[in-house]
């Protein structure tokens, strides 16, 4: 008799159990199947091919100048629109033609010596990415100056070409009313915002990102 009632119980159990075996079976190829990489691109910077110009309004004229790049790698995923990375500029390499100006520049304005490094850090890209050719799109990122973080958006025009690729960005940055000293006095008047203007250049590399 208690061979029978184990039996009983036996089958009891497996009939309980098929429902949820056959729900998990119908949902595994929705749910469980593995998902596919998606493609990275990788884009350097080359401080050799690439450059930073000012340019900055006066009252009495317009001021010229360039930064350098130190160093940068851009970190992008095209299907979503995510960024990493960093981009670093020199500030101690800011000139403007003038050596008076440019030491008046550095020691009471940027204070290079204590902020050496101007860095951008991008978080997303709005836009459609092309894999090859020109393209158009908008970089939201943090740009670290004098030693404070401030949220951008960068309109970018750029062509992959290859293994490389070439892009160009303008944007204005309103040093003054970010806390950056007005270097205007009673003879000369500035304007609040630089103009920035980026040529970029770099090497370019796709991978596929699990």
């Amino acid at each position: 008799m208690k061979l029978g009632i184990d039996r009983l119980r036996t089958v009891l159990r497996r009939l309980a159990a098929a429902p949820m075996a056959l729900v998990l079976f119908s949902v595994q190829p929705q749910y469980l199947a593995p998902q596919q990489p998606s493609s990275e691109i990788v884009l350097g910077i080359d401080p050799a091919q690439s450059k930073v110009h000012w340019t900055l309004g006066t009252t009495l004229h317009t001021v010229h100048g360039t930064f350098e790049f130190k160093n940068g790698t851009f970190r992008l995923d095209p299907a979503t629109g995510k960024a990493a990375g960093e981009i670093t500029v020199y500030a101690t390499s800011g000139e403007s033609g003038n050596d008076s100006r440019d030491k008046k520049m550095h020691k009471e304005v940027l204070e290079s010596g204590q902020y050496p490094d101007v860095r951008f850090r991008p978080d997303r890209v709005e836009g459609r990415v092309a894999p090859q050719g020109p393209f158009t799109v908008q970089v939201h990122g943090t740009l670290v100056l004098h030693g404070s973080e401030h949220e951008v958006t960068v309109p970018v025009q750029a062509e992959f070409a290859g293994d490389h690729w070439t892009g160009s960005a303008s944007f204005k940055v309103p040093f003054i009313d970010w806390g950056l000293k007005n270097p205007s006095n009673f003879f000369l008047k500035v304007e609040h915002a630089v103009q920035m203007d980026l040529e970029l250049k770099g090497p370019l590399q796709s991978s596929a990102a699990p």
